[in-house]
């Protein structure tokens, strides 16, 4: 019987979720964002909190989209656990403080209670930072069921205690120049017909439409299948951070690294332009070896842009399907682009870019 209703319902309610989830709006992206930072700003902390922080002395540690599943062939993060748990200890031991921004598990495919019982180790390995108040999580739209308190404290808090919280966003503030500067972190799906709607449509989501999508096992995952449609969300995320006052930007949800409002994908084509025209030979292959690493996460990329404000940053992800990962780091006055890389020796932390954080607030 579960086949035949697979067998009807599946087209029809594949339909139905490209219908309501076309390509990102930016008057919706606009308002969705504006609205979050007003309201962690007038202190309605069920949004989100106001972190202040040391320019100097402050570390940050920021992953997102870790897409933790079933440990079946479906899942994402199955490849990238190990590397993922490498460098958890590392900024443990270095005393880090992390933020998890949104899709840290796969509640699409996933029930919560599989999800929980398949990841407990690195689940755990997180819950570390929390036991010394270094923890911070948001959701995103593939664990839009975490807002909720009743999913949090049947399944998240058997783990991680009673101090855990999850948000929409997060805002970052330091003093500089006798001017107050903001990093706001949140997911970066505002603008989804699907997952940011008023309380009704959420709750459609994550009661509904995700049980439903588990059901007929359909795996709708726009940001991985089109790579104009990530560019297109990336742009318009950066284009309202440009127009903010003293704040930057930081999401994950593309699933695609961006480094001061420049991803690195175009980043690793510029360098191997000069490094062409010099003659490098060395660079050029080293540059070379990173594109052609990349070349099935960025096929169809297609989108040329020119954002020149260094106002937004994007994570990328924890679950490349080489086991790499990436992130940004905020730590002793820089903030850096970074990824753990995976070799025949181990798992080693790369700075792919970085720049002092007062550069990037005399820019904004």
């Amino acid at each position: 019987m579960k086949k035949i209703l697979q067998w009807i319902f599946r087209k029809p309610v594949i339909w139905l979720a490209e219908k309501v989830s076309s390509s990102p709006n930016e008057e919706d992206v606009f308002s969705s964002l504006t609205k979050l930072k007003e309201d962690i700003l007038e202190g309605k902390t069920s949004k989100g909190i106001i972190l202040p922080f040391d320019l100097h002395s402050a570390r940050f540690i920021i992953f997102s989209d870790q897409h933790k599943g079933g440990k079946d062939l479906a899942d994402d993060f199955r490849l990238a656990e190990e590397n993922y748990m490498t460098a958890l200890q590392y900024y443990d031991q270095q005393g880090f403080t992390l933020i998890s921004l949104g899709d840290s598990e796969e509640l699409w495919e996933n029930t919560p209670k599989t999800v929980i019982e398949k990841n407990r180790l690195s689940l755990l390995e997180e819950a570390k930072f929390l036991q010394h108040d270094r923890y911070y999580r948001v959701f995103g739209n593939h664990d839009l069921e975490w807002s909720y308190a009743f999913q949090q404290n049947l399944f998240l808090k058997p783990i991680f205690g009673e101090k855990l919280k999850v948000f929409e966003g997060i805002i970052l503030q330091s003093k500089y120049n006798d001017n107050d500067y903001l990093i706001m972190l949140t997911h970066g799906h505002q603008g989804d017909k699907r997952s940011d709607g008023n309380l009704f449509s959420k709750w459609i989501v994550a009661a509904i439409w995700t049980p439903l999508q588990r059901f007929l096992h359909i795996s709708i995952n726009t940001t991985a299948d089109s790579f104009d449609l990530v560019d297109q969300h990336n742009v318009i995320m950066y284009k309202w951070s440009e127009i903010q006052r003293n704040l930057a930007l930081i999401s994950g949800h593309t699933h695609k690294p961006v480094f001061a409002s420049l991803d690195h994908i175009d980043r690793l084509t510029k360098q191997l332009e000069n490094a062409t025209l010099s003659g490098d030979a060395e660079l050029v292959q080293a540059v070379s070896e990173q594109l052609e690493k990349r070349k099935l996460e960025y096929a169809g990329k297609r989108l040329t842009k020119t954002m020149a404000h260094p106002s937004y940053f994007n994570c990328g992800c924890c679950c490349f399907n080489d086991g790499d990962i990436t992130g940004i780091e905020i730590a002793d006055g820089f903030i850096r682009l970074i990824k753990w890389d995976v070799t025949h020796e181990g798992y080693h932390r790369v700075v792919l870019e970085e720049s002092p954080l007062t550069y990037i607030f005399d820019q904004l």
